[in-house]
């Protein structure tokens, strides 16, 4: 465990045993100066997009082009025969 996470883990234990009100605000808020200035933040995109496939599709083109999430293109997608 990295020496960060222990302090912040540290002071959030301290936090959880103060009794006085004041007490508990000033840990509470040097707890959010240290994550504010010491942790990275880095942001995460997941694509999250329904995909449905009927019983007259042949091949849906999910997964044709690499790296895309989507159904596409749409002129690649077949529909089985009658």
């Amino acid at each position: 465990m990295g020496r960060l996470l222990a302090a912040l883990l540290d002071l959030a234990a301290q936090q959880a045993r103060e009794t006085d009100r004041k007490k508990r605000e000033a840990l509470l808020h040097q707890i959010q100066k240290i994550a504010y200035e010491r942790v990275t933040f880095t942001p995460i995109w997941e694509f999250a997009q329904l995909q449905a496939v009927g019983p007259r599709v042949e091949e849906a083109g999910l997964g044709l082009i690499a790296l895309m999430p989507f159904s596409a293109p749409y002129e690649d997608v077949r529909l089985k025969g009658r």
